[in-house]
């Protein structure tokens, strides 16, 4: 493994040079946003972003958890706030109405990718085993970046 590390190097002159790429590139890429525009009430919105914020705080939660050997808190994290549990929390059902039928799929395959993955990281912590939890986990996450791709709340 040594070898390999040794090839690679880490410039980080090039976070920045990156960051100021994106900048520029915001700026123009920002009209040719070709993600479907999502119009929620006011109110809704400001939840609905709320919750999407909260998703990713639990999503870093999980990790931490899991980086720690804690599974079984890590399914915890996953059930209460990202799944199947969490849509009553969160509204679903009344923000469904309001959203292209493509995006509430995605949203309720993410929320049972995340009720699978509380099962598979209750499963880690019995045999030890951690890949099959995250192998769940980035089913999860992979809903979330087909979401933000395709739709943009407004």
């Amino acid at each position: 493994m040594a070898p390999v590390q040794a090839e690679q190097t880490h410039d980080p002159s090039m976070h920045m040079q990156h960051m100021q790429g994106m900048q520029t590139m915001g700026a123009e890429t920002a009209a040719s946003d070709t993600r479907a525009i999502v119009h929620f009430p006011d109110q809704m919105r400001i939840h609905t972003l709320a919750h999407m914020r909260d998703h990713l705080l639990a999503l870093s939660e999980i990790q931490e958890a899991l980086a720690l050997g804690k599974f079984e808190k890590a399914g915890e994290i996953a059930e209460q706030r990202l799944g199947m549990t969490a849509m009553k929390l969160h509204g679903a059902k009344e923000r469904s109405q309001y959203m292209p039928e493509a995006m509430a799929a995605i949203g309720s395959e993410m929320h049972r990718a995340a009720s699978r993955f509380a099962v598979a990281a209750s499963n880690a912590a019995v045999v030890d085993e951690v890949r099959p939890a995250l192998a769940a986990l980035s089913d999860v996450t992979r809903q979330c970046v087909a979401c933000h791709n395709g739709f943009r709340v407004q």
